[in-house]
């Protein structure tokens, strides 16, 4: 279990994020097309996760403007928006913000994604979506990046973040 706060409250998740120089657990999250999703499906590519809580809240939607926007200097990774946001707001979203180079996931189905990522809030008004995290992961699906943002309502370390794609 970790702490973060948001907006200066603690709040707890449900476990840690997995340690550099692990194999990522595998993950079945729903794309736009409402398809599930695998790690394989995105095999031999490195792998960017901006997990968020939602979307359509102002620092979530930063972080994947953020991300899309360098999205283009990284063509050998994909860049993975996985929140709690039903496929089809997420890709209305993205529309409107002009953010279609990457690819938003939801956890709709389960939350074993998030519980698996160590990422469940599981307390406070937020409890039962994911805290934000960034985890960069290489072509074998290895952890080489971590960042669980502290304050929730604060945006992630880029820079780290993308160094790691370009390692």
């Amino acid at each position: 279990m970790a702490t973060i706060t948001l907006k200066g409250n603690p709040i707890h998740t449900s476990g840690s994020l997995p340690p550099i120089g692990s194999q990522a657990p595998d993950f079945v999250l729903v794309d736009a097309a409402l398809n599930d999703v695998t790690l394989a499906t995105y095999a031999g590519k490195k792998k960017l996760l901006n997990i968020v809580p939602s979307l359509d809240t102002p620092v979530c939607a930063m972080s994947t403007r953020r991300f899309s926007t360098a999205v283009k200097d990284h063509p050998q990774a994909v860049f993975l928006m996985v929140s709690a946001d039903l496929p089809f707001a997420m890709s209305r979203f993205c529309k409107a913000e002009e953010t279609e180079n990457v690819i938003p996931l939801s956890l709709m189905r389960s939350q074993d994604f998030a519980r698996d990522y160590g990422v469940l809030i599981e307390d406070g008004p937020l409890a039962g979506i994911t805290a934000r995290a960034v985890i960069v992961l290489d072509a074998a699906d290895k952890v080489i990046y971590t960042q669980l943002v502290p304050e929730i309502a604060h945006e992630p370390d880029y820079e780290l973040a993308l160094a790691a794609l370009r390692g």
